[in-house]
């Protein structure tokens, strides 16, 4: 049976490993002690508990894509035409190419909080609350 310790837990869930003790703690993700002492999460525990974060986010519309990273713009890059946009997600570093005038429409900047959604080859970027989605040309 495969387990995890607390720290990779966290790492896997892209929180703190004070907050995986506080789940722990709570009695929201269940943990046992190994010989040692160390709190250890079955990884099928973790995988339920993982799906039902993922589903319990509620952000966006309806949509096909589920793969989706909420993060922070870290990087913008526009041309005339085009616009590179660099969103930090957890442990992931997530690149769309899309045209300008999506992303100042969308308002990226550095430091806003943007989701990437991902399908197939291409990349959306969705601001939280907005319509407008702009995608990979």
């Amino acid at each position: 049976m495969t387990t995890f310790r607390i720290s990779e837990a966290a790492a896997l869930l892209g929180v703190s490993s004070d907050t995986v003790r506080r789940w722990v703690d709570s009695g929201r993700l269940t943990a046992e002690r190994d010989e040692n002492g160390h709190r250890r999460v079955d990884g099928a525990d973790l995988a339920a508990f993982a799906r039902a974060q993922v589903e319990s986010t509620g952000e966006g519309g309806r949509s096909s894509a589920r793969n989706r990273f909420r993060g922070i713009v870290t990087e913008v890059i526009r041309d005339a035409v085009m616009a590179q946009v660099e969103i930090a997600a957890g442990p992931f570093r997530v690149v769309s190419l899309m045209s300008r005038q999506a992303a100042d429409e969308l308002g990226l900047e550095v430091g806003v909080v943007a989701v990437a959604v991902i399908k197939s080859t291409n990349v959306v970027v969705e601001i939280p609350g907005h319509e407008r989605v702009a995608s990979h040309l």
